[in-house]
């Protein structure tokens, strides 16, 4: 499990898929959300915009990420 720290309130689906280098425009996340499972606390998820706050579990492909 990788740990992804805040710096604010919250971040954005799009902005972890970019920041952990699944994507490297913000214009791929759709397509990359359409043609893989990403799970947010065990709930499918293809919202790019999906606000991922302190302690959700994020699975994409066969990495989870907790964000603290």
């Amino acid at each position: 499990m990788k740990e992804i720290k805040l710096k604010g309130e919250y971040i954005t689906l799009g902005q972890l898929l970019k920041l952990c280098d699944y994507i490297n425009t913000g214009g791929e996340a759709k397509i990359f959300l359409s043609e893989e499972n990403v799970l947010v606390n065990d709930v499918l998820e293809q919202r790019r915009g999906r606000k991922l706050y302190k302690n959700d579990l994020i699975k994409i492909k066969d990495e989870i990420y907790k964000i603290i």
